[in-house]
């Protein structure tokens, strides 16, 4: 199985969808629950959400592997991107509702982390930066749009029901002064979506660490309600009934990101 899937366009703007796979290798699966196996929290259906958006002309990066074989949106040493809140980490052990992800008495060592990194998280960073520096070369300035989605409810992390539309540019440090506003401004026109900026979702590492204003390259994520475009439960199921109301506000989103002083 290919690390990533890649779409080149002609726009300054590449799509990032690092938690869309649910690919695990079988070498991994063979010490996993039945919850593990299932990838029971993969971004499902990313990469045919914001397909319209490569007759747009953007760029598309879509990981293949399952956030549980490693997660490409965490840094390698394993840092809490959210200080004092519960978070997940690097290789994760359990799922957004406690549940373990592998066999009773099976644990992995820091010499299999050190394996998943160099061989699952480091190529999607590779093929992201060149990316990002492909565009920088081309158009001047490059545009990175975090693509995420999480479950509408996990209390493990939020409380109540998540707003539809989570916008996150790291309190206005990973993109130019006035993105982050113009996108919620933008956001807020679709009343049937509630929305939010740099809400309990203010970016993961990619968005941290590759949003570089003062060096032209402009990162946004986005934490989309899955209730918003598919079926929250197994088998997990695309809803093109729900995506193709939330489609037209996402490519407004995009339209406005590409809109910017740049």
């Amino acid at each position: 199985m290919d690390i990533y899937r890649f779409h080149k366009g002609h726009l300054p703007l590449l799509i990032s969808t690092p938690h869309a796979g649910v690919y695990i290798p079988d070498s991994i699966t063979c010490n996993m629950t039945d919850v593990g196996r299932r990838s029971v929290d993969s971004d499902r259906h990313m990469d045919k959400l914001y397909n319209f958006a490569l007759d747009m002309g953007a760029s598309m990066l879509v990981a293949n592997h399952s956030r549980y074989v490693v997660d490409l949106n965490r840094p390698k040493d394993d840092v809490n991107l959210y200080p004092g809140q519960d978070t997940t980490g690097l290789c994760p052990v359990d799922s957004f509702d406690h549940a373990p992800l592998y066999k009773a008495g099976y644990a992995f060592d820091d010499l299999e982390i050190d394996t998943r990194t160099a061989k699952y998280w480091q190529p999607y960073h590779d093929k992201l930066s060149a990316e990002l520096a492909r565009l920088k070369q081309v158009h001047g300035y490059a545009l990175l749009w975090d693509g995420h989605s999480i479950k509408s409810t996990v209390p493990r992390f939020f409380e109540g029901r998540l707003t539809d539309l989570n916008l996150g540019t790291v309190d206005g440090n990973s993109c130019g002064v006035g993105i982050g506003d113009a996108l919620l401004s933008t956001a807020k026109k679709a009343p049937e979506y509630s929305a939010v900026l740099n809400g309990r979702f203010k970016g993961g590492y990619i968005t941290r660490h590759y949003g570089d204003p003062a060096n032209h390259i402009h990162a946004v994520q986005l934490e989309l309600s899955q209730i918003t475009y598919m079926d929250e439960g197994a088998p997990f199921h695309y809803r093109s009934d729900l995506a193709k109301n939330i489609q037209p506000t996402l490519k407004t989103l995009l339209e406005c990101f590409l809109m910017g002083n740049y």
